[in-house]
């Protein structure tokens, strides 16, 4: 496990793009954390997302490249047909396993590999999408204290993966897609003055 920046996970499926879009680009190009994304799509059409998002965000969007190291202030887009990981050391890794797992890249294998290998500060969001992939990953995260987020049901093009996570009381907070930028560039101002707080005091 290490000392972990910022980071902010997403998952979506059926209607999430349309949502990334329009969160992300209300990022400012000075945010401080690092956004993971996994997305239900093709390796190949993963690829047009990355290419989309990256034309109008302010913070530079790229594929997941395997054992890479997150990076503060950037966005990466899974973009195989394995499930993206990170491992204890912080770096992205895909796995072909759980093979039976019918989403892939699955969102909640992403989830529960930050749920074990990643230190706060950490901030979950699931997005429209048809089953319940990602529910019990934000649910784990939750227990663990982490900053979790599901798309309320009005906005939803599915509303599946969303309502699967209320289900589970997986949400800290419930939210339609306008104010979700709002809300996580204030999670972030706040782990930024806790953290201040600490250096000055020299703990």
């Amino acid at each position: 496990m290490i000392n972990a920046i910022p980071l902010i996970a997403v998952g979506g499926s059926t209607g999430a793009p349309t949502v990334l879009s329009a969160i992300l680009k209300k990022l400012p190009k000075d945010f401080p954390a690092a956004i993971l994304i996994a997305q239900h799509l093709d390796e190949v059409y993963a690829k047009g997302l990355v290419d989309v998002l990256d034309r109008i965000c302010q913070l530079p969007v790229t594929g997941a490249v395997e054992g890479d190291v997150i990076k503060a202030g950037s966005i990466v887009v899974s973009q195989s047909n394995d499930h993206l990981i990170v491992d204890k050391m912080g770096r992205l890794r895909y796995s072909s396993e759980p093979i039976d797992q019918r989403y892939r890249p699955s969102v909640d294998e992403l989830f529960a590999s930050l749920a074990i290998n990643w230190r706060p500060p950490l901030a979950a969001v699931l997005l429209s999408g048809m089953g319940a992939d990602g529910a019990k990953g934000l649910l784990a995260l939750r227990r663990l204290g982490h900053y979790t987020i599901t798309q309320e049901q009005s906005s939803c093009a599915v509303y599946g993966m969303p309502k699967a996570a209320v289900g589970l009381n997986a949400a800290v907070a419930v939210l339609a897609p306008e104010d979700m930028a709002g809300s996580l560039i204030e999670w972030v101002k706040t782990f930024r003055f806790e953290k201040k707080g600490r250096d000055n005091d020299g703990s």
